[in-house]
């Protein structure tokens, strides 16, 4: 089988996650290609980020995974149906706390990886379909 392509959140803004941290809209700003990694390990690289934007639901983004290694077994528990999380590695270059909701607000980040992992912190960060190379995304 070729590239398994996926499309999903990788944060979702204004909802705290496991760890109290809320996303604001505008933490992302730009960012560039990253990696896809499986489970947040650097040494298990899986794919590339293609696409990573900001819409009025999250950081929506579009992913590659490579038909080699961990990326051909990790394209075959997303088609499965048995991966369907994802979450992302960062920097915090801007954050406030916020007293009432007993959250910290993470204004600004550098995006560094996107990762395909099994209980995501933010647990709305999904993939939300996906097609082989070639198809539609």
């Amino acid at each position: 089988m070729g590239d398994l392509r996926i499309a999903g959140y990788a944060s979702v803004f204004n909802v705290p996650d496991t760890g109290g941290d809320v996303v604001l809209k505008g933490a992302f700003g730009t960012a560039g290609p990253v990696p896809l990694l499986w489970q947040h390990d650097v040494r298990e690289p899986v794919g590339i980020v293609e696409t990573a934007r900001e819409d009025d639901t999250g950081l929506r983004i579009t992913a590659r995974l490579v038909a080699s290694g961990r990326g051909a077994d990790a394209a075959a528990l997303v088609r499965a149906g048995a991966m369907t999380g994802l979450s992302f590695g960062y920097r915090v270059k801007a954050a406030r706390a916020d007293r009432l909701r007993g959250v910290r607000e993470l204004a600004r980040l550098e995006l560094v990886e996107v990762s395909l992992v099994t209980f995501p912190m933010q647990p709305l960060a999904r993939i939300l379909g996906f097609s082989s190379e070639g198809d539609d995304a």
